[in-house]
C-alpha cells in the first residue's frame, strides 16, 4: 500500500528538501528561498515491501509474549533507571524535559560518560558549542572516547551524521531540531504549537506507562490543567 504525500519545503535556488520552513537554505545559503510543495510517496517496486511473500500476521496470547530479547541499558543513575523501569529499552525514545537551568545538560552528559563505556555515543546540540560542551564536560570528568559531539540544528543533516556515524545511542536537543534555526523569527504561539506537536508525537511514537510517568507529563496527555 502506498504512503501518503506530504507536505515539504523546497529551496527554489539549489532543490534542496526540508520537512519544516527555514528562513535560510543549509543547500545554497540564500535567504526565503524555501517554497512549499507536496511531495508524492515513491511506488514500491515489484515484489517488495515491508511484508515478506507468504508471511501472515497473526493474533498472540499475552501469556505467551516473551520478552526476554528486551535490552535495557543502564543509564549509572539508579533513580533514573527505576523512573524507566530498569534503564533505556534499545529502540525507544525518552523525553527528558525541565525547567532552564535544572541540570538536564548535566545528567545527560554524566550519563553520556557512563554508556560510553561500553556503547558509541552521538551528543547533539543546537544551543551550546563544542567548546561550551567541552569546557562542562571537563569539570564533570567526561572524556569518553566513544561519546561524538554534533553542533547542529538542521534536523536532516542531524539524520545523515546518524546513518554515517552510525551510534548505538543519540542524543538531541528537541527544541533546536528542525525548530531551534528559525524560532526567533517564528510566532511564539505557532512556535509553541509546533513544540506541542513534536511531544505528541513523542508520546504516540512510545506510549506512556502510568505506573512511572509524571504528574505533569500525565496531565498533558489527558488535556488537563491548572484550571
Amino acid at each position: 500500500m502506498p504512503g501518503k504525500s506530504k507536505i515539504i519545503y523546497q529551496c527554489s535556488q539549489c532543490g534542496f528538501e526540508s520537512p519544516k520552513w527555514l528562513g535560510k537554505c543549509p543547500g545554497c545559503g540564500e535567504w526565503n528561498t524555501m517554497e512549499e510543495a507536496v511531495k508524492e510517496p515513491a511506488l514500491p517496486q515489484r515484489g517488495t515491501g515491508a511484508r515478506p511473500a507468504g508471511v501472515i500476521s497473526h493474533a498472540v496470547p499475552i501469556n505467551e509474549i516473551s520478552t526476554a530479547d528486551e535490552q535495557r541499558y543502564h543509564t549509572g543513575l539508579s533513580e533514573l533507571d527505576r523512573v524507566l523501569g530498569g534503564g533505556i529499552v534499545k529502540g525507544s525514545l525518552v523525553l527528558i524535559s525541565g525547567d532552564p537551568g535544572i541540570g538536564k545538560s548535566t545528567i545527560l552528559l554524566q550519563i553520556c560518560e557512563y554508556l560510553g563505556q561500553s556503547l558509541r555515543v552521538l551528543y547533539v546540540s543546537g544551543e551550546e558549542s563544542a567548546r561550551q560542551i567541552k569546557l562542562r564536560a571537563s569539570r564533570l570528568g567526561v572524556q569518553s572516547p566513544n561519546l561524538l559531539i554534533l553542533t547542529e540544528t538542521d534536523a536532516q543533516l542531524v539524520a545523515e551524521h546518524i546513518r554515517t556515524e552510525k551510534p548505538e545511542l543519540v542524543k538531541i536537543d528537541p527544541k533546536s531540531i528542525g525548530v531551534g534555526q528559525y524560532q526567533h523569527d517564528m510566532p511564539q504561539a505557532r512556535l509553541d504549537e509546533t513544540l506541542s506537536g513534536v511531544v505528541e508525537d513523542c508520546v504516540n511514537a512510545v506510549g506512556v506507562d502510568l505506573n512511572t510517568a509524571s504528574a505533569p507529563l500525565l496531565s498533558y496527555v489527558a488535556g488537563l490543567n491548572n484550571t
